[in-house]
């Protein structure tokens, strides 16, 4: 049996993303039972749980084994504030200056990097008497954000003694997990920092999924979670060992016919017709296209299923919608076309892109409506 939630949005489009949430509690308690038992885990739900729903999905994040949440910005955690989440929320992206009162009142933790932000939190202290909640970010080789590690122990130091903050930890970000010698290097420099602070009451954290799978660092004490979480593996090492948990997809795309007809032989379909007709084909649309986040690019090069049966994709994809070629299928108005499920993977398509599931889950949400299945 089936148990359906959705989104409170009205649906009367005939294409949506279905979530399961079964796979995302699963795909935790797999996380949660690789993480070592004196660690803490993070559940990163940012971009929306990359494209998940990040309001809709933590609870039973948190309920499964999640001891933190994490998120890019300030209004992501202010979502999830206003939808009466009350665990400790950490932003892991830069936060404007003039924005860390906001995140006080939401009591998010922010990530904090240079005397700009110290002045700034301070600030806000002397105007509302409360104390900033901050991880210090360390830049180990990413070059994104983060106080260099040259300057990281005073820096550190000076947030220790500051009376205006609320100090709760450190951490970094692997840049290059897959491969182990740059990786090494990276946490060579972190240990150099742990190393020489005092770490006493601190979360300490360095490694992301891909990081968690491949990497043991003894100077940290939580890891964080993130596109495991939603049933997808990063890139990994090609060498050495790899704790890799079975992880079950979250996702599926679905749409429904909303159109059959027959194209002659030689006649073309959809805009610059680069799908000709050879012999009369059978020919189905559904109400799904690029802006839906399904990308231009992967026209002619996919397929889905439809009553048991491959269908090839046809076409170029439009706008708001795609065809099918679906001849010698039985099938009528209104049946479902599956473009991803367990069997038709994001990794198929991020793979003929030349990208990365992330990017394409983050996609798949503009306007699509989510239906969370048990």
């Amino acid at each position: 049996m089936k148990n359906v939630r959705q989104t409170n949005i009205n649906i009367h489009r005939d294409s949506w993303v279905e979530i399961n949430i079964e796979n995302v509690s699963h795909n935790m308690r797999e996380l949660r039972k690789h993480t070592p038992q004196n660690q803490k885990l993070l559940a990163v739900v940012k971009a929306d749980a990359y494209g998940h729903g990040s309001v809709m999905l933590a609870p039973t994040l948190l309920a499964s084994g999640a001891d933190m949440l994490g998120v890019a910005s300030i209004d992501e955690g202010v979502d999830l504030r206003q939808a009466k989440i009350n665990c400790e929320i950490l932003v892991l992206g830069a936060v404007p200056v003039w924005a860390v009162e906001t995140a006080v009142k939401a009591d998010l933790t922010i990530s904090i990097f240079s005397k700009e932000h110290l002045k700034a939190c301070r600030q806000v202290f002397d105007r509302t008497g409360k104390k900033p909640k901050v991880h210090v970010k360390l830049d180990t080789g990413m070059n994104r954000i983060g106080i260099s590690v040259d300057e990281a122990v005073e820096f550190i130091e000076k947030v220790r003694k500051a009376d205006y903050l609320d100090f709760g930890g450190v951490f970094t970000h692997l840049a290059n997990a897959e491969i182990r010698e740059k990786t090494q290097i990276q946490i060579d420099r972190w240990n150099k920092v742990i190393s020489q602070i005092d770490t006493d009451g601190l979360t300490l954290h360095i490694l992301n999924t891909a990081g968690a799978m491949c990497y043991d660092v003894p100077n940290s004490n939580m890891r964080r979670a993130g596109i495991g979480i939603y049933g997808l593996y990063p890139d990994l090492p090609e060498n050495g060992s790899i704790e890799k948990p079975d992880l079950k997809p979250v996702m599926s795309l679905k749409a429904r016919i909303v159109n059959i007809h027959e194209a002659k032989d030689g006649e073309g379909v959809s805009y610059g017709h680069t799908f000709t007709a050879h012999g009369t084909r059978k020919i189905a649309t559904v109400p799904l296209g690029y802006a839906d986040g399904v990308p231009r690019s992967l026209s002619n090069k996919i397929s889905g299923m439809l009553n048991g049966k491959e269908i090839k994709q046809i076409g170029n994809i439009t706008m708001d919608q795609m065809m099918f070629d679906i001849t010698g299928v039985e099938a009528s108005l209104g049946d479902v076309i599956t473009l991803l499920d367990e069997n038709h993977s994001i990794d198929e398509w991020a793979k003929i892109l030349g990208t990365i599931n992330y990017e394409l889950t983050c996609r798949l949400k503009v306007r699509l409506p989510r239906v969370y299945t048990r």
